[in-house]
């Protein structure tokens, strides 16, 4: 049951780590908590928060059209309701995919803007499109993880420059190739347990190819203006494939 997205990533494991495969699972403890559980005030208006910021994104972000527009074209209609939940995470995540029930995580204690929000949305979005599409492999293939990381890194805005150089991390030719890779490895360690160097020789063995699959979009969109002009581009190319 692996859950895999955008997250901080904790130190990766020594070789010598005999510590049981959790899939990332440690970063969302609400996937395995008792049912009944009292919730108090605060965790309330966190919860009423997130969902806010949810539907906001939902209705207002490009990136997020297109991709339920894309996701219903392919037969997996995502539903607010239940594709999408609020939970209490650790401290070093904001969202997460569960391929195993199909649900998009966002930690309400961690996503305090709407711009983060939005991004979060997307890069797990992508996610879910490719297990619609692709049925990616998230328990024993390393690679099948690679690739969506690379496509959500990529294609989610994590990597514009404005968000790298809020990061304080900025560069010349090449960056965003760079900053990909680099998020992708970091996904990866997060939700596997697996070492550096296997993380870093899975993103290098599909980076090419990941990284040049630009679908839904067709293009890399680096800002909402361009996320626009993306799913104009979708919009149409729908409608003249169901006028042939």
């Amino acid at each position: 049951c692996p859950a895999t997205g955008l997250m901080e990533a904790p130190e990766p494991p020594s070789q010598a780590a005999e510590e049981d495969e959790d899939f990332g699972y440690r970063f969302f403890p609400e996937r395995h908590k008792a049912a009944g559980r009292s919730v108090s005030r605060s965790i309330f208006l966190e919860h009423k928060r997130c969902r806010t910021r949810l539907q906001l994104a939902l209705e207002t972000s490009p990136y997020a059209k297109l991709l339920l527009d894309a996701m219903k074209q392919s037969g997996c209609t995502a539903f607010k309701e239940r594709h999408f939940v609020c939970e209490t995470c650790d401290k070093r995540a904001v969202g997460g995919f569960d391929a195993a029930t199909s649900q998009i995580v966002l930690c309400q204690n961690n996503i305090h803007r709407q711009s983060l929000m939005n991004r979060v949305v997307t890069h797990e979005l992508i996610h879910a499109f490719d297990h619609c599409r692709a049925h990616v492999n998230w328990l024993s293939n390393v690679n099948h993880v690679a690739c969506s990381e690379v496509r959500a890194a990529n294609l989610s805005g994590d990597c514009s420059l404005v968000n790298e150089i809020t990061r304080f991390k900025f560069g010349l030719k090449g960056h965003h190739q760079t900053c990909v890779r680099d998020r992708a490895v970091r996904s990866i360690l997060a939700v596997r347990n697996v070492s550096k160097e296997t993380a870093e020789k899975a993103v290098d063995e599909v980076f090419d190819t990941c990284f040049n699959d630009q679908e839904p979009f067709g293009r890399i969109p680096h800002n909402k203006k361009d996320a626009k002009y993306a799913y104009k581009d979708f919009q149409n190319r729908d409608q003249y494939y169901a006028n042939i």
